[in-house]
């Protein structure tokens, strides 16, 4: 396979590949779920493509993960599976069949009470290796952000599940454990003043909720406008932050099938606000799903496009952390993926840029 990028570092653990839901309900009908083990080969292909090594994370323990997601969350991910294959008739997955009105409402001791509570939707079944999949994917990008922090300018962390529709006590959208903004708050404690650039189809609502209210990390975010489209109820441009958060949040929302010019565009204006807020760390929040050719068929960014993505964000010079959110089996799913990470300068052999 032909190189056509740098050497940055990839992190990937294998264990990713475990979790393998095997539906979610679109539109009320049952279908197959678009985030399967499958995506990892092609991202792989990609890695492989645009060259440099790849690690596997150390294990920096739940205290990271336990920063971001409270511990009755994490102890609903851990033991929900085993508990709801207790429940006579069960589904094979979790999956909520009902839900609070709203986040004050009682907190039950039934386990399907508290799938409702803790799973926004049908799109983020829960089976017996959803923890384990989640947690090695949350090392993946905790351990890509140690890299950051130790003078790498970038680093990739391949992670499956991706995280940015999860809040901190909420699964949702395919997303568990929210790797992007777990991170994000582990740099933020290490002194970095972190931006976050969200570049998925869908709006990362989870990545807003965690950090709605802080003024410390900027959440930037372009995606569909989701008033005809998922997650549906975030990700409007009013939505700013609120208290110490008032104005550290930006949602830059597209009209559905933009291409490569407008969301060139909508990029430009949120790496204005990343130069705006000094950030000195950003983290791109990467979803390769606003291809063109993506199954979802939201945006249509073309191969050139994500290349042109890349080149923009590497040329703000700020130390870099890539986290994989969305993207989903297309033959172009890899090549997307190269043509962002091979926007990063190759290292000479010195070590420098």
């Amino acid at each position: 396979m032909e190189q056509i990028g740098g050497d940055m570092i990839t992190v990937f653990d294998e264990g990713q590949r475990r979790h393998d839901p095997q539906f979610f309900l679109s539109s009320g009908a049952r279908a197959p779920c678009p985030e399967q083990p499958a995506r990892i080969d092609a991202l792989k292909e990609g890695v492989e493509k645009a060259g440099g090594p790849v690690v596997k994370p150390d294990d920096h323990g739940l205290l990271p993960i336990a920063a971001v997601h409270p511990e009755r969350y994490l102890t609903f991910l851990k033991g929900i599976h085993a508990r709801w294959q207790k429940i006579q008739g069960a589904s094979p997955e979790v999956i909520p069949n009902i839900h609070p009105a709203s986040r004050t409402d009682g907190y039950p001791k039934s386990a399907v009470g508290q799938a409702g509570f803790h799973m926004t939707d049908t799109s983020c079944p829960i089976g017996a290796e959803t923890w384990g999949s989640a947690y090695v994917s949350a090392q993946t990008a905790l351990q890509a952000a140690k890299l950051v922090l130790d003078g790498e300018p970038s680093a990739y962390a391949l992670c499956r599940p991706p995280g940015h529709h999860a809040f901190a006590d909420l699964a949702g959208g395919f997303c568990y454990l929210n790797n992007s903004a777990i991170a994000a708050e582990a740099m933020t404690r290490a002194g970095r003043r972190v931006a976050i650039l969200d570049v998925d189809l869908h709006h990362g609502n989870g990545t807003q909720g965690i950090f709605y209210g802080r003024g410390d990390v900027l959440t930037v975010s372009l995606h569909a406008h989701p008033e005809r489209f998922y997650p549906f109820f975030w990700g409007y441009a009013e939505e700013r932050g609120t208290g110490a958060g008032d104005g550290a949040n930006l949602n830059l929302p597209l009209k559905r099938g933009t291409g490569d010019e407008g969301f060139l565009a909508a990029l430009d204006q949120g790496l204005k606000a990343v130069r705006e807020f000094r950030a000195d760390t950003l983290l791109l929040a990467l979803g390769l799903d606003a291809f063109e050719g993506d199954p979802f068929a939201g945006l249509a960014v073309s191969t050139h496009g994500f290349a042109a993505i890349g080149r923009a964000v590497a040329a703000e010079g700020l130390p870099t952390l890539i986290v994989q959110e969305g993207g989903y089996l297309c033959p172009q799913l890899g090549d997307n993926l190269a043509a962002v990470l091979g926007a990063w300068p190759v290292a000479d052999g010195d070590g420098t840029r």
